[in-house]
């Protein structure tokens, strides 16, 4: 597991990467209080117990917590907003910082790319406007933290995604098609992370 933190206005950020899966998980503290959030856990390596789970409330899953567009997560003087991002699933949300600096932005707006939409209620009419509206409307310098990456990268931003993403620079058209002729091998371990993912990963918990 790789790696990496920043801190500003009192709260501090920890990225790890699970390498099977390509997986950035975050982790957000209030330096203030110690409370925290940890974004897109991945279940053989942040088995946390004591933590309440979130979830959308449009994933068809079950959590502590169920979430709907404009929910606020508060951890200390710390806040996430939720937007949701349906396109890749029906419930993907992206985490907004109360700033409006950071976007971790999960399954559905990757780094030059974006989460695939052939399989698990994905639609690409559905994601293109996900983005376009919920993710490319906030600020220019919003850093875009992703769930998963596979070339490496960690960060990107919102004006750098809207001028140089290869995919949803294109006409919605363009997109669609593009999607529907990506032809991606079957995800390694789809058949154990989707009834994980139902149950927030915690079946054998």
């Amino acid at each position: 597991t790789r790696t990496h933190t920043h801190r500003q206005a009192g709260r501090e950020t920890g990225g790890l990467f699970e390498a099977e899966s390509s997986t950035y998980s975050y982790l957000l503290a209030d330096a203030g209080s110690g409370e925290a959030v940890l974004i897109d856990p991945v279940l053989e390596t942040q088995r946390v117990f004591g933590l309440k789970s979130a979830i959308s409330v449009h994933s068809g899953a079950s959590a502590d917590i169920m979430l709907s567009e404009g929910d606020t997560i508060k951890f200390g003087q710390q806040s996430l907003t939720v937007r949701e991002t349906p396109g890749h699933t029906d419930g993907c949300v992206t985490f907004v910082t109360g700033d409006q600096t950071m976007a971790f932005t999960g399954d559905a707006l990757l780094i030059r790319g974006c989460g695939r939409t052939d399989f698990q209620q994905g639609c690409s009419k559905k994601l293109y406007e996900s983005v376009h509206q919920q993710i490319f409307t906030l600020p220019g310098h919003c850093l875009i933290y992703p769930a998963h990456d596979y070339k490496g990268q960690t960060v990107s931003s919102v004006d750098e995604e809207k001028k140089f993403n290869p995919r949803l620079t294109k006409s919605l058209q363009e997109f669609v098609k593009i999607m529907d002729n990506l032809n991606l091998p079957k995800p390694a371990k789809i058949d154990i992370a989707v009834p994980a993912n139902l149950v927030c990963g915690l079946h054998e918990v």
